[in-house]
C-alpha cells in the first residue's frame, strides 16, 4: 500500500465514516494488539471480556485457554465474567462461566 492509496478500512467505508475507518484500520489491519505496553495476559483478558460482552461463545473456549497459557487464573477469569454479568446480562455470563469451567476442567 502506498501513502496515497486508501487503507483497507477506507476501501470498505469510504469517506462515510472516517473515524470508524481509522478505528477499523487500527484494530483489524494495524498492530493494536501487539503494543509492547500490553502484556499477553492483559490482551487475553481484554479479548475474553469482549467476547463475553458480545455473546461470542463459540470463540470463548479457545481464548480462555489462551488466557490460561498467558497467565490468567480460573478465579481471575470467573471474577471478570461475574463483573460483566450486570452489563451483559445473566444468560451471557452464565454461558461464559460454564465455558470457563469446562476449559479449566480439561
Amino acid at each position: 500500500m502506498t501513502e496515497n492509496e486508501p487503507s483497507g478500512a477506507q476501501k470498505m467505508f469510504g469517506e462515510f465514516a472516517p473515524k470508524l475507518a481509522q478505528l477499523t484500520d487500527d484494530v483489524l489491519f494495524g498492530d493494536l494488539w501487539e503494543r509492547p505496553e500490553l502484556s499477553p495476559r492483559d490482551r487475553s483478558l481484554m479479548t475474553i471480556t469482549a467476547l463475553v460482552a458480545g455473546g461470542n461463545s463459540e470463540q470463548l473456549g479457545y481464548h480462555i485457554s489462551l488466557g490460561r497459557t498467558n497467565g490468567l487464573t480460573e478465579d481471575e477469569i470467573k471474577e471478570a465474567i461475574i463483573h460483566l454479568a450486570f452489563y451483559t446480562g445473566w444468560p451471557k455470563a452464565i454461558t461464559a462461566i460454564m465455558i470457563a469451567k469446562d476449559t479449566f476442567t480439561d
